[in-house]
């Protein structure tokens, strides 16, 4: 399931990591998608925030904060675009701290856990993985660096 540190490492080489603050800023601004679509007046507003998160990096382009920063996710098998299957599986430790959140006090706490431990996987990581990458085998890329 997870990366064994020699691809990691082949993978650093063969795509260059994307800077770390676009990516930070770039999931700020999903999380900021996410509590606008939660203050939609809808009994099903949390659900689509929710779903959002899972689903956002699947779509054509990725998701809002990445189509504004400029970042782009690949498969490591291919090189491809990712799907809305790699994308609900890179994002399920971001959909599990968004419904742990939901629980005041305890689950605040074990939702900023979660967010930093990923935030430290992708600092500490060489190639700038975090655990759901590792999970989809994805990897982040800058737009500009991409070609191919």
């Amino acid at each position: 399931m997870f990366i064994d540190q020699s691809e990691s490492v082949d993978t650093a080489v063969a795509f260059p990591k994307a800077n770390l603050l676009n990516r930070f800023i770039a999931k700020f601004i999903d999380f900021l998608v996410v509590a606008l679509l939660y203050e939609i007046p809808f009994k099903i507003s949390f659900l689509i925030g929710v779903v959002y998160l899972f689903i956002a990096d699947g779509f054509v382009k990725g998701s809002v904060g990445k189509q504004l920063i400029g970042l782009r996710i690949v498969t490591m098998e291919n090189r491809g675009e990712i799907a809305f299957r790699e994308s609900i599986i890179r994002n399920i430790p971001f959909g599990l701290a968004y419904l742990a959140y939901t629980i005041p006090f305890v689950g605040w706490l074990i939702a900023a856990g979660m967010v930093a431990f990923e935030s430290f996987l992708m600092i500490g990581n060489p190639s700038g993985l975090r655990l759901g990458d590792e999970m989809a085998k994805t990897f982040v890329l800058e737009n500009k660096r991409w070609a191919g």
